[in-house]
């Protein structure tokens, strides 16, 4: 265990002019996307600019891109994506439901570790895009001694738009360090039971509220353009094993519950089915009631709180549905805590005692 009394101290046998040094610590740096800092027009233009301009994200050339994002779409959609935000912003803490929500978790898993690891262990948070920054973060763990860093995107399954570009930065962050921690990526922990097993309770969860059963679960993952699949992404062979999953923890049959992609953007295929024209499908098939859960993301979001919970409700409503509910994200509930405080400790193997 490390003494808690004393934070930093010089090498035994050096000499007297030699800094002192940082006890050592293990940092867990989570990842998420990220956040504007505003919902007003510059804060949104500079949040979408980072954001749209990763090759990770969009990788159309850059000559050819660039030009049509600076100009025609940050002249645009910084006004509407800001009145989405608007729609859900956390007023009282001034901060989107995302970065409340990561903030809750973060704590929760800090607890855990530290319930079991004393100060060994620095727990912390980054964004990809927008503030905290990755590097600002991986800068303060390696002064505050972390020698050994685990890096966690907080997406349970892999895709090269989320979790490589995650990594990609915490990487970059690494260049910028003098002296390197020894670093670890956790994998895409989209099959681990008690992820699954998180996931399933918040379903029962829902139905247990509800006074009539949904006709049908839709499950909807953030989409990707159909040709990152073939080019070999295993994002969309991970979802649809997140849902096989599922379905097999709830006992269910296929005619149960359904896979959607949503989130489509630009002109290209992305992968189908869609979410928003999906379900109201469903509702001319006469399934007037259905709930709707996300597992691709960790915490709510625009995506969930605004594009599920309002455009792709709006969209049944509109096709004759009747029944709409969302199962919300798994956030900072207990479960989802302990799931991922048992892939982090799993990752950290062989680091602590």
């Amino acid at each position: 265990m490390l003494d808690a009394t004393r934070t930093a101290a010089r090498p035994a046998h050096a000499q007297p002019d030699h800094p002192e040094i940082a006890q050592p610590k293990v940092g867990v740096l989570l990842a998420n996307l990220g956040t504007p800092d505003h919902y007003s027009y510059w804060p949104m233009r500079r949040y979408l600019s980072e954001f749209l301009s990763d090759r990770r994200v969009i990788d159309y050339p850059k000559w050819k891109w660039q030009p049509i994002l600076q100009g025609i779409i940050l002249s645009k959609r910084p006004f509407s994506s800001g009145e989405a935000y608007k729609s859900i912003w956390n007023e009282e803490l001034n901060e989107s439901p995302l970065m409340t929500i990561t903030k809750r978790q973060t704590a929760a898993i800090a607890d855990s570790m530290r319930a079991r690891y004393g100060e060994q262990v620095m727990v912390d948070f980054c964004m990809r895009y927008g503030n905290p920054s990755t590097q600002s973060k991986v800068r303060a763990m390696t002064e505050a001694g972390c020698r050994k860093i685990l890096f966690l995107p907080l997406y349970p399954q892999y895709a090269g738009a989320t979790s490589a570009t995650a990594n990609d930065q915490f990487f970059r962050a690494l260049m910028e360090e003098a002296w390197q921690p020894t670093a670890r990526v956790v994998d895409p922990y989209f099959e681990h039971p008690k992820y699954i097993e998180a996931l399933a309770a918040s379903v029962e969860r829902g139905y247990a509220d509800l006074a009539e059963k949904p006709d049908i679960l839709v499950v909807s993952y953030h989409g990707m353009p159909k040709r990152y699949l073939m080019q070999g992404d295993p994002y969309h062979c991970q979802c649809q094993k997140t849902t096989r999953l599922l379905r097999e923890r709830l006992g269910w049959d296929k005619t149960q519950i359904t896979t959607t992609f949503q989130s489509v953007f630009g002109p290209e295929e992305w992968l189908r089915p869609y979410t928003v024209e999906h379900v109201a499908e469903l509702a001319k098939q006469g399934k007037k009631k259905i709930a709707v859960i996300a597992p691709a993301f960790s915490a709510d979001c625009i995506e969930t709180l605004e594009e599920i919970n309002e455009e792709i409700r709006e969209s049944f409503e509109h096709a004759g549905g009747e029944q709409f509910t969302y199962i919300p994200c798994l956030n900072d509930d207990p479960a989802h805590i302990d799931a991922l405080s048992t892939v982090i400790e799993e990752n950290m193997g062989g680091w602590l005692k």
